[in-house]
């Protein structure tokens, strides 16, 4: 067998083991799942701070485990709020040796995330998080589904079940910021999610060091090497933190070491493995040499995880004076510290790598040095991956209003998990959020009209201190308008109308009114009025139907003689010039219903330029700058002396015309530093022209191609400024733009630079925006360029922001590799770059997929994590993509790996990526043909070791 598989094989003899033995074991080879719910009183962390749930158990009543004393709760509506249904697995996936625990699961049928919370915590303190998965065929369909988790709004993991019979194991170590952990799942259209189970445990602070509040460790594997007994699994309460240690034993291979002899754990101890584990040891039989491997487990979140590798070393023997155990480390053949391990008798040691490690294998080797007189032993062995956890969840206050308000009305939409995301895709129903870089998501708009509200109106709608639109129409809400509502600085529409409320207007909100910033709308509540002296609800309600009235007149009537000018105008242009109507009638017909940025003309608010001048400002278009399928751009140069890009209608298609137009509406409303801007344009017969801001240095397709500079290359910081910026423009038209718009034809050739090499987004032409709360628009054809447009977009007509995502990581693809969207090379069928990259990549060497004309001039770790963005970008379900949000601060902390001091230390700035790895029993995992593995075989790792020398002791039975 090829050492590479040992660690997987000893994992899959693990779990067939516990499927088949005694229910203590099976127990513990599948207990390390996750789940959650709404965790009541009854269902608060036990002395010890352990939570332990049996997920779908049905009734009011847990139980005890015989073997370990833990008592198992059931997780019933206190624990779920009624979401999801409790299921039975099928009685041919139970066997008489397993344990009660497997027998039901809670299923989430309804909704995208459903999301168990974990209450009664510390915050700031270390938790370890176990899920656990056994489908059991217990919907009788037999379809094995694949979901995602989320810890709090943090991606961590894709269950991807085998078969009936496996079981799914996740463990992460997390340190929860709040007094609540919540467990989300994720449905991404690929089956129904369940759960089994759920523990969390604490853990001190003090130990695990690599998990921070910045990232979270996923486990692959916990090994205890050497028990006799090949079922003994170490766990609670021979381990005080519930760890699972799986045994490891292979007689052929190693000798297996033991002792009766108290172990004593060093002080400090960073990772406290218990006396138990460490009471055994292996070591080899006929040689000096210990060897396992493994290999990355990719994600479809994370191609190239990285790890941690911890190992537990003590001397269990007392050895002589003339003999000596000491070792070497190896990591893929090299020398993974200079340093010799000498263990110490009955004291733990152990050796640990600080920074993650990212290989495209794994292959330790544990030597004997020259001097050593007996072989190398180890004892215990733990393999984690790294999740980022840097994802903001909403504004504390914001959460805590929105909680007392569902819990005041029992709301019953889909409001699971954090109420802002992670992403849009998640944001809870009826709610929409705003979203900065700086700082936390904060709700903006709450919309619980027509919902069945009762009783009065909750104070905490007062705490939502950046709510701008508050909709409480059509309920049963009663009682007086709190006067604290007046205090929402930022609150523009308040609409109370439609229920039963009485008393005043409080004066805070009508002076509100009086001045502008609220409109307030309480018509049809039979009992209010305008002051509290006379509260007289129809005569007393003129005064501020006044202050609301007068002003709409007055708008109306000035609307009124607007129109009427614009159609006595309109009505003279057409008598001077009939050819002009087929344009005409293309604009009074454009604005259907396509998008909300469209009106019935074209009437701008920049320059409007006639023919004659275009003619001037281009020297009768005499330099083409650009051509495209509709309009050719011309170069041209104002009165001043300011150079601009004329682009002119060159097609009469209705097709050319309405996008010229979209374009055109949509440049007068939108004003961004990294979007470019129009500066006036042309309707003058048959004359259609936009007029820009000049790009001097033109497209970057044509800085990847090389073509300008006589073919020079782009230096690595400036495609990294270039990204961060092009990112910048789209996640302005995402969340900056109101509504939000969707660029739809995101590429190179749209990426144009000015003279200061500063990247903005051009060609609006495609764009579409959103109406009203919808979160896709659907199209009747998919439009966009070949190579950048969104598969899910393509096969379902569905437009999202995130079909802009998936065209900006090929534009990332393109900025890393220096190739096009689509290589087409002699001899060979095209291939799209995100497939290309993902079969280069999988080869473990980045080198062969970045850009050589570069030379080598880059941060590697920046290079990783860009091709890591650009995968997820590029994921076939869309809701497996980052937000454009998300991009922008993983690009800028891009920049940040580059241009770090220069005496930094490179192995302390490795990069690490999401990795949602099954701790014990994944051997069997998804791993899809975006998935890569990837190394960095020339940089050595820093290792920490704690061990501690002792003089020379009589040598034990195993002396060489």
């Amino acid at each position: 067998m090829s050492n590479k598989h040992i660690i997987a094989c000893a994992m899959e003899q693990l779990t067939r083991r516990a499927m088949s033995g005694t229910p203590w074991l099976l127990l513990l080879c599948l207990v390390s799942t996750a789940g959650g719910g709404v965790l009541q009183a009854r269902a608060q962390p036990d002395s010890k701070g352990f939570i332990t749930i049996d997920c779908g158990l049905q009734g009011g009543t847990g139980f005890v485990d015989n073997f370990t004393t833990l008592a198992f709760v059931p997780d019933n509506g206190e624990f779920t709020e009624d979401a999801g249904t409790c299921h039975n697995i099928s009685a041919e996936n139970i066997t008489p040796s397993m344990g009660k625990i497997w027998y039901n699961v809670r299923s989430f049928a309804a909704g995208a995330r459903n999301c168990y919370t974990l209450r009664s915590l510390v915050p700031g303190l270390k938790y370890l998080i176990r899920a656990r998965f056994m489908y059991g065929n217990y919907d009788g369909l037999n379809r094995l589904p694949v979901f995602d988790l989320h810890i709090g709004v943090n991606y961590w993991h894709t269950v991807n079940i085998s078969s009936p019979e496996a079981a799914k194991n996740v463990e992460a170590i997390v340190v929860v910021p709040d007094d609540f952990l919540q467990v989300c799942l994720i449905n991404t259209g690929a089956g129904t999610p369940f759960i089994s189970g759920l523990d969390l445990r604490p853990l001190k602070n003090t130990i695990y060091p690599q998990a921070t509040k910045a990232q979270g460790l996923v486990l692959l594997a916990r090994f205890n090497f050497g028990p006799t007994d090949k079922s003994d699994v170490i766990r609670y309460p021979d381990d005080p933190h519930d760890r699972f240690w799986f045994p490891w034993v292979n007689s052929v291979l190693w000798i297996e070491m033991s002792t009766t002899s108290k172990v004593q754990n060093m002080n400090p101890d960073l990772f406290e493995a218990p006396p138990a584990v460490l009471r055994t040891a292996i070591s080899p039989w006929n040689d000096k040499q210990i060897q396992f491997s493994w290999e990355p487990q990719p994600q479809p979140n994370d191609p190239s995880p990285a790890y941690f590798v911890i190992m537990h070393f003590t001397e269990l023997q007392l050895l002589r004076a003339n003999a000596t155990r000491e070792f070497y480390i190896n990591l893929n053949g090299d020398l993974w510290d200079r340093d010799a391990v000498t263990p110490a008798y009955l004291y733990s040691g152990v050796y640990y790598n600080t920074f993650a490690s990212r290989k495209s294998q794994y292959n330790i080797t544990i030597n004997a040095t020259a001097k050593s007189t007996l072989p190398p032993i180890i004892n215990a062995l733990e393999v984690f991956s790294v999740i980022p956890t840097t994802n903001l969840a909403t504004d504390f206050d914001d959460v805590s209003a929105i909680m007392a308000i569902k819990a005041k009305y029992q709301v019953r939409r889909n409001w699971m998990g954090d109420p802002c995301g992670p992403g849009t895709i998640m944001v809870w129903d009826t709610l929409t959020c705003n979203y900065t870089i700086a700082g936390p998501p904060r709700i903006r708009r709450v919309d619980l009209s027509s919902s069945g509200l009762n009783g009065d109106i909750s104070s905490s709608f007062a705490d939502l201190k950046a709510v701008q639109y508050l909709n409480l129409s059509n309920n049963n809400l009663v009682g007086s308008i709190p006067d604290a509502l007046s205090q929402l600085s930022s609150l523009t529409v308040l609409d109370l109308s439609g229920n039963q409320l009485s008393g005043s207007i409080p004066s805070g909100l009508l002076r509100r009114i009086q001045d502008g910033s609220l409109n307030l709308r309480y018509d049809n509540n039979r009992y209010i009025c305008t002051n509290v002296n006379s509260c007289k609800p129809i005569k007393t309600k003129s005064r501020l139907a006044m202050y609301i009235a007068i002003p709409a007149v007055v708008m109306v009537l000035i609307a009124v003689v607007a129109l009427i000018f614009c159609f006595i105008r309109r009505k003279k242009q057409g008598s001077m010039n009939n050819s002009m109507k087929p344009h005409n009638d293309i604009m009074m017909s454009y604005a259907s219903g396509n998008d909300v940025y469209t009106n019935n003309s074209l009437q701008l608010e920049n320059r409007r330029f006639t023919y004659e001048e275009l003619e001037m400002i281009t020297n009768n278009f005499q330099k083409v700058l650009g051509q495209g399928g509709f309009a050719k751009v011309y170069n041209g140069f104002l009165e001043d002396g300011s150079q601009v890009a004329v682009k002119l209608l060159a097609n009469s298609s209705i097709e050319g015309v309405s996008e010229f137009l979209a374009e055109a509406q949509i440049l007068t409303r939108i004003h961004h530093k990294n979007l470019v801007s129009l500066i006036g344009y042309c309707k003058d017969g048959d004359c259609m022209a936009l007029v820009y801001e000049y790009m001097s240095e033109g497209t970057l397709q044509e800085h990847i191609e090389g073509r300008k500079y006589h073919g020079g290359c782009l230096p690595w910081k400036q495609r990294l400024r270039i990204a961060l910026e092009s990112a910048h423009g789209l996640e302005y038209l995402h969340n900056g733009c109101n509504p939000p718009l969707i660029h739809r034809d995101v590429k190179a050739t749209n990426i144009l630079l000015n003279t200061m090499m500063e990247a903005k987004i051009s060609d609006f032409g495609l764009s579409k925006a959103f109406k009203g709360g919808s979160q896709h628009v659907s199209t009747e054809k998919v439009v966009g360029t070949p190579g950048y447009v969104d598969p899910e977009y393509h096969a379902t007509m569905q437009l999202t922001a995130k079909s802009d995502v998936y065209s900006f990581g090929v534009v990332l693809l393109e900025l890393v590799t220096g190739k096009p969207a689509i290589l087409r090379e002699p001899e060979a069928t095209p291939i799209g770059i995100i497939q290309w990259a993902r079969q280069r990549m999988a080869r473990g060497n980045i080198e062969c997929v970045v850009d050589a004309r570069m030379g080598g001039l880059y941060d590697v770790n920046s290079v990783w994590k860009v091709v890591e963005i650009a995968l997820k970008c590029s994921a076939y379900a869309s809701i497996q993509r980052p937000t454009m949000t998300n991009v922008v601060v993983q690009l800028q902390e891009c920049i940040e790996l580059e241009e770090g001091p220069p005496d930094e230390d490179v192995n302390g700035s490795f990069y690490t990526g999401e990795s949602f790895n099954n701790p014990n029993l994944s051997y069997d995992e998804y791993i899809s043909d975006q998935s890569t593995n990837m190394s960095q075989n020339t940089i050595s790792l820093p290792m920490k070791h704690d061990i501690k020398g002792l003089a020379a002791m009589p040598t034990g039975p195993f002396a060489r």
